[in-house]
């Protein structure tokens, strides 16, 4: 097979789109790249749904945990504790297994004009479970960082704020939410980038690969296999992370250089 029989083939075949069956004998380098990168595309997906969302829970345990009530500050705690305190491939298994608990049952969900339903069994597959549980982890040691940044803030520029006849709201909004991010975004760039690479746990986690659409790992361990040679396979891998690690660093630089922009 071709280069260009292989993209055509392959390029999203791990999202359901190309040739179903999988390569068994005379596999070349181009079919690896080829699904080892289509693979990459569910690491993407697992990373961009944690960090998203991830991201905003994360700002609300540390405002909770900094300036909340009483109960509200124990909870983040605790959950801040706990998801920082396990490993995360722990943290797979027992999710996993309190998924498989669910009951298989159809929840209808009214939103007024229309009503979705959504059905628990998802739960236990990787595109939903395994990426609920990343966004649990790094809303956690995400917060983490975000509650450090709230207490580095100068107080003296919250009390000119409030000086200036400012609401609790214009404060946090014009004062401590970018003073905040600016403080926090170096260590947070290394946590989007962890994120991204503990996203392989996903392949060893006990969430299955649905219908063979797996991630790069999934890809290269069945290639490392077939051909008996693992040292094609992964260091694909490790070149698809490193370029997009690299454009990770670029993306949250220019974040930064942003936030920033008013001292350098």
């Amino acid at each position: 097979m071709t280069c260009g029989e292989a993209v055509s083939a392959y390029l999203f075949r791990a999202i359901g789109v190309g040739e179903r069956l999988l390569p068994s004998n005379d596999i070349g380098i181009c079919e690896q790249a080829i699904l080892i990168g289509s693979g990459v595309m569910w690491n993407i997906y697992f990373a961009l749904f944690a960090v998203i969302l991830g991201f905003f829970a994360a700002t609300a345990l540390a405002l909770g945990k900094f300036d909340g009530g009483k109960f509200t500050k124990k909870f983040c705690e605790l959950f801040i504790y706990f998801f920082r305190g396990t490993p995360l491939f722990i943290q797979f298994f027992f999710a996993y297994e309190l998924f498989v608990l669910l009951p298989r049952l159809s929840i209808d969900i009214p939103l007024g004009f229309t009503t979705i339903t959504a059905e628990t069994r998802w739960f236990t597959r990787a595109w939903l479970g395994a990426a609920i549980v990343l966004f649990l982890n790094t809303a956690a040691y995400s917060a983490e960082i975000f509650y450090g940044a709230l207490r580095a803030i100068p107080r003296g520029e919250v009390e000119a704020g409030a000086a200036l006849g400012l609401s609790r709201w214009q404060r946090f909004r014009l004062i401590v939410w970018p003073t905040m991010l600016r403080l926090a975004w170096p260590s947070y760039t290394n946590e989007a980038i962890f994120l991204f690479h503990a996203t392989t746990l996903v392949y060893f986690s006990s969430f299955p690969a649905w219908q063979q659409k797996g991630d790069a790992l999934y890809y290269a361990n069945y290639f490392a296999e077939k051909t008996f040679n693992p040292f094609i396979a992964y260091p694909i891998v490790a070149a698809y992370f490193i370029a997009v690690t690299l454009f990770l660093i670029f993306v949250f630089g220019r974040v930064n250089k942003r936030l920033t922009r008013h001292i350098f």
